[in-house]
């Protein structure tokens, strides 16, 4: 993914809240009440310089894996493969594949203020849903689509469509072939190598 795919799916996840909302709310009112909260969060000067990193990271994710299914995304990123796993193996994957999203991609957020979100669209199909967006970032307008699962009654969402790639299907293509060779744990192995050198950095 390039770095403006990046920056997007990271817009996004950062525009997602600890809301609750009742089974009569839609994907799209999930979504929408959080920018102000959020984009007030990146441009909160109090938490801003690498003297408030931890902090500031901290509160980002606090608010997006609230909004964000990690579990269901890091479920399709290995597809059948997940039902060869036990439970334990399942919690430490998500675990895994969750900080390496936040290692890979928070910091690149840091640095971008100011984008606001256009809603065009929306389609639900069931439990599923996909909410069209055109997120307009330093002039550039770039369509994003988010695509939504509801469990209960509340809308998260487990992909992120920008400009035509699935940020899942991207995952699950690198990690098919790891999969391929050197199994799971192989996998597992190269998750945990990647954020320890983060944390080495």
């Amino acid at each position: 993914m390039n770095i403006k795919g990046v920056t997007c799916f990271f817009f996004f996840l950062t525009v997602m809240s600890s809301v609750y909302v009742s089974g009569a709310a839609g994907p799209t009112d999930v979504l929408r009440p959080t920018l102000t909260q959020i984009a007030a969060l990146i441009d909160d000067q109090e938490l801003a310089g690498d003297e408030h990193k931890d902090e500031r990271r901290a509160n980002i994710m606090a608010v997006v894996s609230e909004g964000f299914d990690f579990a269901e995304m890091a479920k399709r990123t290995v597809g059948r493969t997940w039902k060869s796993v036990d439970k334990q193996q399942r919690a430490h994957f998500v675990e895994l594949f969750t900080k390496l999203l936040e290692n890979a991609y928070i910091g690149k957020l840091e640095s971008y203020t100011g984008t606001t979100t256009e809603y065009v669209g929306e389609k639900i199909k069931g439990s599923k849903a996909k909410v069209s967006t055109i997120l307009n970032e330093k002039g550039a307008a770039i369509p994003v689509n988010y695509i939504m699962l509801k469990k209960g009654a509340v809308w998260k969402v487990y992909d992120i469509n920008i400009e035509g790639v699935s940020l899942v299907r991207n995952y699950r293509e690198q990690f098919k072939s790891i999969l391929r060779k050197n199994k799971f744990d192989g996998l597992v192995k190269t998750l945990e190598e990647k954020n320890a050198g983060f944390a080495a950095e």
